[in-house]
């Protein structure tokens, strides 16, 4: 044995505490980042950076709603201020505006608080009920879609998205609550993520229990109404800036769509 050699050091009973102490930490740092990051958002004006970002992140932006969508590319930007230079928002309602031609009553806005009951007071006040609900809407409030969308049920009223028409967001689920469901060409029919909690603290991502309540509600509803769940997994994996196109074909393999028995 050589004189220098020295017999090898015992095992550190400490290293197993300093690496989950070393991971707690860059979780912390971690979570800082993401505070930080929506603290910046809130504080940037409406639309976002003017201009857009100082900086360039190539192929990281999708293109907006007004490109068309084929398989594999269905992804498009949904920042509220695109949504007015899109001629098919145009003028767009801050809140969901109801309005009835013959057996055909029309919803068209952004979702609110408040909307549901408005349309219940509204339906009520028919002389003459309507048969279908076209929907044109950039969605908004998941409750009040939710109920909405079973009201529509309970009516047994169809429902339909117009060639060329909106129905983004929490809009599908109104759709879902039709006893028939139409979709007409060119018409967009999306889905994202969304922010269930009202938590002004920590990041809708971070508010877990909120978002899993609400996605189990939301899951919920659509089963009830003959559609599948499935629908949600584009959506799930869809940040809230961006929304998720869906094709024809898939709109009629999850049962937004009903067949036609014409």
């Amino acid at each position: 044995m050589a004189a220098d050699a020295r017999p090898p050091a015992p095992p550190d009973p400490m290293r197993g505490t300093r690496r989950a102490l070393r991971g707690m930490l860059l979780l912390q740092v971690a979570l800082a980042l993401a505070l930080a990051a929506a603290e910046i958002g809130r504080a940037l004006p409406p639309g976002g950076w003017p201009g857009g970002l100082p900086f360039a992140l190539p192929g990281t932006r999708p293109p907006g709603l007004e490109a068309p969508v084929a398989p594999g590319d269905q992804r498009r930007r949904f920042a509220p201020s695109d949504l007015p230079d899109l001629p098919a928002a145009g003028d767009m309602p801050s809140r969901l505006l109801f309005e009835q031609e013959g057996d055909i009553a029309r919803a068209t806005g952004a979702i609110a608080s408040g909307d549901a009951g408005r349309f219940a007071e509204w339906l009520a006040g028919r002389e003459e009920p309507p048969a279908t609900l076209a929907l044109h809407s950039t969605g908004g409030s998941v409750s009040e879609a939710l109920e909405i969308g079973r009201a529509v049920r309970s009516a047994g009223l169809a429902t339909e998205v117009a060639a060329e028409r909106l129905c983004l967001s929490a809009c599908p689920y109104i759709l879902a609550g039709g006893v028939e469901r139409r979709v007409g060409e060119g018409a967009a029919v999306g889905v994202h993520q969304h922010y269930h909690g009202e938590n002004s603290y920590l990041p809708a991502f971070l508010a877990i229990e909120d978002i899993q309540r609400g996605q189990a509600e939301v899951m919920a509803h659509l089963s009830d109404m003959g559609v599948d769940p499935r629908v949600m997994i584009p959506a799930l994996s869809t940040p809230p800036a961006e929304i998720y196109v869906l094709l024809p074909e898939e709109l009629t393999r999850h049962g937004l769509v009903t067949p036609d028995e014409s």
